[in-house]
Parts: structure tokens; C-alpha cells; sequence
């Protein structure tokens, strides 16, 4: 059978056996768009879950923060414009001094975003309005960040001072990844500091599990000291998408109340990994499109293609499905470019870490401290709209998906020494490596090509 995959900018046919199975890995086909989404947000906040409508949580005066996801999380359609603006039609109607309320992009250890580039998400009109009150959260700033303690697990727990001191903080989810975001990841991961993002983003910690999930047990207890320890409020605004222009759900209320009905959303509509086939399989095979949520504005290094969105995003068909000691196979140019303005602490990682170990528990161990603090680079993620340097380590975390791999085949990468730097091995084509793969596994192993849903178009800057 002919299948055409994601590559790079483009698409590429190739040849697979006729006993390949395909398995689609998206479910967000079940999903329809809002017909109307402004009167879905005007009936989420007058009927919030678990709690009084935004204007009954605040008095004349109050101070107020509305925060939201930045442009790495794939919603490109106006969903957070018009939930600001609703909001800010609330507040000024309970009092509130629109001149007082500030607006924060919650970047997190992403980077910081240029005013143009907010713009395509939130609207030229709200950038131009709020000028100095519009942020992006800025983790290593002294005086921006506050300490609150210890969880009863010893998880530190640091987080942005204007959560600390609003009267109500507002939190506008624009997507969720499965069961990644959302919930009190928002406030205490895109408001927070590494030394909380520390304790949940390793190897073994992050999930996006729908059930269950681990990383959000730990972020759950974060967010129970933050609402103690701070005066004011947290109300949030999630959203489920069909797709990254339009909104399919959307519902508003408390963190614990919103994450519920989301997940419940959520369950509904996507399907257990595990369950997409019977069968597990000795070759995997996908396609990787030129595009990250951590090059949105940017350009892709073999860093983000190969281990961040190969092994990372789109690999988490692999546990589910892949035999012990399966082929991966990658199809990628994977050009071997690097933006050093915006991933300067990359080809650091990638010359210097990567040459030494891919054993991602030790490289947390052994260079995770020196990223985090080293201090020129964290200069560039303060003023130069560069991504934290620790931020590198974490996209080698992926790795920890090898133990399940017997070996990676990357399909045509333009550079065969690229895919050999991380131990992988280079085919100049599918049909090649499914041979090389057919060696391993002999030549009725049993195949399966996931067909990922096509990662949008780079946003244009």
C-alpha cells in the first residue's frame, strides 16, 4: 500500500507491505466546533462550576490578574480575546477599574513573546491597551516571584507574585493535550519557577494521561498550599478544541471543578492509547511535520525533531503499542539548523550532553542544575526572548522511551550524522528502513503506521 506521511514542510509517499496496519491516534475528529463561541463563554461564566460568577468575587477596587496559556500550546483561534474581553466586561460592571487589571502570558520557563507576536493571539487592541500591564511571566525575576513552602511531600511550591497578591486571578486555558494541561498545572507550572517545575517534569514524571495522571497528583497538592497561603482567588476558563482555530468545549468555575468536566470531555471523545489496536506491533512508523509547540515563532533544531516531538509528542504510540525491542521508524529531513536566538541553550545540550549520555535520568542528575542556573543564558530567556536553558534538558527527557525501543530508523534525514549523534540509525527512505527493520523482525513482523492529525502551519511572525 502507498501512504503518504508528514515531512518536514511537506508530505512523502512511500511504499508500505500490504499487512500494515494503520492506526489513527487522534480522536479530536468526534469533536464539533462552538457554533457560537461568545455566547458559549457568556453561558460558562454566568453558570461557572463550583463557583459564584466572576463579578460576585470581586468588590470595587479589587486587585485583578488574568492570566493565559502562551502561543507554544496549539490554540490559534480567538478564544482567549474573547474570554478577556467578557471578563473585563464583568469586572468594570462589579467595579472593578479596568486600568487595574493586568494581563499575563504564562510562559512558564518558555520563552518570553514580543508584543506583535501576543497580538496574534489575544488581538492587537488589548496589546495596545494594557501596554505595561501585559507581561510575560518572568521566572528568574527576584522580585516578581514568591516563595510559599514545602508541600506535606516536600514539593517547593513558587509562584508569581500576582497570584500572591490579587484579590482574584483569572486562568484562561486555551487547549489541552490529553490530560497534560490544565487543572493547577496552570498557576503552578505557567506562573512558576524550576524550583517548583522541578519536582514533576523529569523522565518519569510528566503525563498526559486522561486517569490516574501522576504529574497532576503532584500538582494538585501544589495548588492546596497556593490556596492557602494566598488572600485572593483562583477562577478558571478551560477549553477542549476540534481543532487549533475552534473551540469545542468550554466551561469555567474552580481549578478541581473545570478539570473535571474537561477530563470528562476529554474521555469521551479521544481513546485510550491501548486501545487502538489489538495487536502490538514490531515497527512503528510516523512521519514528523516541521513544526513544535516550541518553535511556534521560531524554527526547529534536531533537538525538538528527533527527541522533543519524535520520541516525545508524537511517541507516545510506542508504549502503547510497540513490542519490548521494536523498531521506531521516524520519517524526517531533520535539518541540522539551531536559532540561537530563541534556543541558544540547545546547541549546548546537543554538542556537549548529548556526545556524553542519552541515559535521561542521568543527564537530570548530572547537568540539570548547571543549565538551570547558568547565568548568561538565563540573561538571554530574561531579555532576549530565549527559552530558559534548562528547558533543553528537558526535551531530552523523551529519551526514557529507548527502553521500550530496540532501535530508532530515521527515514530520510538529510545528514546521516544527525540521526547517528543520538545513537540512531539514517535511511535515505521509508521503503529502506522498513527493510533494514524487516532484518530485525523478519518480514511478516507485524507493522503499524500511525497517521498522527497534521500539526498546524507555523504561525506567522
Amino acid at each position: 500500500m502507498q501512504i503518504e506521511l508528514p515531512f518536514g514542510d511537506g508530505t512523502q509517499a512511500a511504499e508500505f507491505p500490504d499487512h500494515t496496519m494503520v492506526i489513527e491516534s487522534g480522536g479530536r475528529a468526534k469533536l464539533k466546533p462552538l457554533d457560537d463561541l461568545e455566547a458559549a463563554v457568556q453561558r460558562a461564566l454566568d453558570r461557572p462550576l463550583d463557583s459564584p460568577p466572576v463579578e460576585k468575587l470581586v468588590s470595587p477596587g479589587a486587585r485583578v490578574s488574568i492570566a493565559f496559556d502562551d502561543p507554544t500550546v496549539g490554540s490559534f483561534g480567538p478564544v482567549r480575546q474573547v474570554v478577556i474581553g467578557q471578563l473585563l466586561e464583568r469586572l468594570a460592571a462589579a467595579g472593578v477599574d479596568r486600568g487595574s487589571v493586568k494581563l499575563i502570558c504564562a510562559n512558564s520557563l518558555h520563552r518570553k513573546f514580543r508584543p506583535h507576536e501576543l497580538s496574534l493571539i489575544i488581538g492587537d487592541e488589548l496589546v495596545a491597551e494594557f501596554g505595561e500591564r501585559l507581561s510575560c511571566h518572568d521566572a528568574e525575576d527576584p522580585d516578581t516571584m514568591v516563595y510559599l513552602g514545602k508541600t506535606p511531600s516536600g514539593y517547593d511550591v513558587e509562584i508569581s507574585r500576582h497570584v500572591v497578591e490579587s484579590d482574584l486571578t483569572i486562568y484562561i486555558n486555551a487547549a489541552h493535550a490529553r490530560g497534560f494541561n490544565g487543572g493547577w498545572k496552570s498557576v503552578c507550572v505557567g506562573l512558576s519557577s524550576y524550583r517548583s517545575i522541578r519536582h514533576h517534569h523529569t523522565p518519569r514524571g510528566m503525563s498526559m494521561s486522561l486517569h490516574n495522571n501522576r504529574m497532576h497528583a503532584m500538582l494538585d497538592e501544589m495548588g492546596q498550599l497556593t490556596e492557602a497561603k494566598i488572600a485572593g482567588s483562583v477562577f478558571k476558563v478551560d477549553t477542549v478544541l476540534a481543532n487549533p482555530l475552534q473551540v469545542a468545549h468550554l466551561c469555567a468555575g474552580t481549578v478541581s471543578r473545570t478539570r473535571q468536566a474537561t477530563l470528562e470531555v476529554l474521555s469521551g471523545a479521544i481513546d485510550d492509547r491501548r486501545n487502538l489496536s489489538q495487536e502490538r506491533f514490531d515497527t512503528i512508523v510516523y512521519g514528523i511535520p516541521n513544526w513544535s509547540p516550541y518553535a511556534v515563532f521560531a524554527s526547529m533544531n534536531p533537538l525538538l525533531t528527533l527527541v522533543s516531538s519524535g520520541l516525545g509528542y508524537l511517541g507516545g504510540m510506542i508504549q502503547a503499542l510497540g513490542r519490548p525491542g521494536c523498531t521506531v521508524i521516524m520519517a524526517t529531513p531533520a535539518p541540522e539548523t539551531w536559532d540561537e536566538v530563541h534556543h541558544p541553550s540547545y546547541p549546548v545540550v546537543w554538542n556537549e550532553v548529548l556526545t556524553k549520555t542519552r541515559d535521561p535520568d542521568e543527564i537530570a542528575r548530572r547537568y540539570a542544575d548547571r543549565f538551570a542556573t547558568d547565568r548568561a543564558l538565563i540573561a538571554k530567556y530574561r531579555h532576549e526572548y530565549a527559552f530558559h536553558p534548562i528547558h533543553a534538558i528537558l526535551a531530552c527527557y523523551p529519551l526514557v522511551r529507548l527502553e521500550q525501543i530496540g532501535q530508532v530508523i530515521v527515514a530520510g534525514v538529510e545528514q546521516a550524522a544527525t540521526a547517528e549523534h543520538l545513537g540512531f540509525r539514517a535511511a535515505a527512505s521509508v521503503e529502506e528502513a522498513l527493510e533494514i527493520a524487516a532484518h530485525r523482525h523478519g518480514n511478516r513482523g507485524r507493522i503499524g503506521y500511525v497517521r498522527h492529525p497534521l500539526a498546524p502551519g507555523k504561525v506567522a511572525a
